[in-house]
């Protein structure tokens, strides 16, 4: 699944794409993908110009002209790209937004999981998920006061907290094992017992690692393109995800993977000892 870093990228690029484009008229293949009957969702997007994209989390939000918001969820597989108008639609194009300067705007997804929300500016709290967000991962939103708080009320491990967008948004799985293992935490911890050094630790890693990983486009394990077709850069600075077996870039101790979860987790176990006080 797309993270923030890589949602962040496909907004940017979509920003230097299409923004300012209007939108002449709206194909919608699988309709299960929209939250509106194609009808409305054709009309309410026809003859709109895109006048921002902006991003919270996980979350594309397409602004139009009419207070008008197009939410947009990439799931696992979702991607944009755009084609000149007239060129033959892929297997999984499912939604295409015909442009009023001969391009189209199209939504492709393998899996079908990708959802479309039409909605009036500033309903964005209605909507399930996006309304409960916790924080953006960023020097300012994401204040050492608020983890403190949230981090010591939990009873729960901290992987999963982490995973939890309603703490924190945007972070997914492969970054929580990066900033678990920068900030030599166990991912078996109980949050509870995170020490406030630690906590400063998390928090600083936290913003560092999503900074650098939208500097280098976002990571590319299984299919994520950013809206030019290209793949990430970031996977090649990965420090433990995906290293199973391999030596940990600290101290050389071999890399291990659990379960956390339901998440494939990967740790040094000597590096991050879990505390069980």
């Amino acid at each position: 699944m797309p993270e923030l870093p890589e949602v962040e990228t496909v907004r940017r690029g979509l920003t230097s794409l299409v923004e300012n484009s209007e939108v002449s008229s709206v194909e919608v293949i699988y309709p299960k993908m929209i939250n509106v009957s194609p009808e409305k969702f054709k009309k309410c997007l026809s003859k709109r110009k895109i006048i921002k994209i902006d991003r919270r989390g996980k979350y594309l939000l397409f602004r139009f002209d009419g207070d008008i918001t197009l939410v947009s969820h990439l799931r696992m597989e979702g991607k944009y790209d755009v084609e000149p108008d007239g060129t033959t639609p892929g297997k999984h194009t499912h939604v295409i937004f015909h442009l009023s300067d001969g391009r189209e705007l199209r939504y492709n997804d393998s899996r079908k999981f990708g959802r479309m929300y039409l909605i009036h500016n500033g309903e964005e709290h209605t909507l399930s998920g996006l309304g409960t967000l916790g924080p953006e991962p960023t020097e300012n939103d994401l204040t050492f006061e608020y983890l403190k708080t949230i981090m010591n009320k939990s009873r729960g491990k901290i992987k999963p907290f982490l995973l939890n967008q309603s703490h924190l948004a945007g972070l997914g799985n492969i970054y929580v094992d990066e900033v678990l293992w920068m900030s030599k935490i166990h991912p078996e911890t109980m949050t509870s017992l995170v020490t406030d050094d630690e906590i400063k630790a998390l928090r600083m890693n936290i913003i560092k690692e999503i900074s650098d990983a939208i500097k280098g486009h976002g990571t590319t394990v299984h299919s994520y393109s950013n809206a030019y077709g290209e793949a990430g850069q970031f996977q090649d600075s990965l420090k433990v995800y995906g290293r199973k077996g391999q030596p940990c870039f600290r101290c050389g101790t071999k890399i291990e993977k659990i379960t956390v979860a339901q998440r494939g987790t990967h740790f040094c176990p000597k590096c991050q000892l879990r505390v069980t006080k």
